[in-house]
C-alpha cells in the first residue's frame, strides 16, 4: 500500500514539473524580438533621415500617398545579405508604381554600409539612408535585423517582416496593402543583434 501512495506522489511530481516547465518555457523562453508590434494599424512614427553618403536622403511624411517599405540592415548581418537580392528585385519592380523602399543602416558607420552596398550592388530605386544614434529604429522598436515594415499611403503601419525578406513576400505584401488589406506581422526567420553588443 506503502509502494502504491509513494508511486502516485512520485507521478505526481512529474507531472506537476513537466507542466511547470511548459508554463515557463513558453512564457519565458521566447524571443522578445518576436512580439507583435505595437506599431500596426498605427501612424508611423516620422523621421527625416539623410542619405549614408551624405546627401539628401528622406522624410517620411514627405512621401505620403506612397506606400513605403522601410527596411532596417546592417553588413554584418548575415540574413540582411541573404535578403539583399530581393529587396534590390523589389524595389526596381515596384520603383516607378507609387512605391518607395528605404533601407535604414542599423548600428553601424556609414562608411561600412556604403562598402557593403558598393559590394553587394544597390538599387537606384532605393534610398539608403542613415540613422545616427539609432533615433529611429529605436522608434519603430527594432530588436534585431532585418525588420521591414510597410506603411500605407496615409501613413500608418500596417504590416511588419520580422527576418529575411524576399521578392514574393515582399510583392505579395505590397499587392495586399494595395488591395485596402492590413497584412500585419511575419516571422520568416531570424534577426540578428549587433554581434560585439
Amino acid at each position: 500500500m506503502t509502494g502504491r501512495i509513494l508511486r502516485w506522489a512520485g507521478l505526481a511530481v512529474v507531472g506537476v514539473t513537466v507542466v511547470l516547465a511548459v508554463v515557463l518555457a513558453s512564457r519565458f523562453g521566447s524571443d522578445p524580438g518576436l512580439v507583435d508590434s505595437p506599431l500596426i494599424g498605427k501612424p508611423a512614427p516620422e523621421f527625416t533621415l539623410a542619405g549614408l553618403d551624405g546627401s539628401e536622403g528622406a522624410s517620411l511624411s514627405d512621401l505620403r500617398g506612397d506606400i513605403v517599405v522601410v527596411n532596417f540592415f546592417a553588413s554584418w548581418c548575415l540574413e540582411c545579405r541573404d535578403e539583399h537580392d530581393d529587396l534590390v528585385a523589389a524595389s526596381e519592380s515596384f520603383g516607378d508604381q507609387d512605391v518607395t523602399f528605404l533601407q535604414v543602416a542599423y548600428q553601424e558607420a556609414a562608411a561600412e554600409s556604403l562598402s557593403y552596398l558598393a559590394e553587394a550592388g544597390a538599387s537606384s530605386t532605393t534610398r539608403y539612408l542613415a540613422d545616427p544614434g539609432s533615433r529611429t529604429a529605436i522608434a519603430y522598436g527594432v530588436f534585431g535585423i532585418p525588420e521591414t515594415f510597410f506603411i500605407d499611403p496615409e501613413g500608418t503601419v500596417v504590416g511588419k517582416i520580422i527576418g529575411e525578406a524576399d521578392a514574393l513576400i515582399l510583392g505579395a505584401t505590397i499587392d495586399s496593402i494595395r488591395n485596402g488589406e492590413q497584412p500585419g506581422q511575419q516571422i520568416t526567420g531570424d534577426t540578428q543583434q549587433r554581434p560585439d553588443a
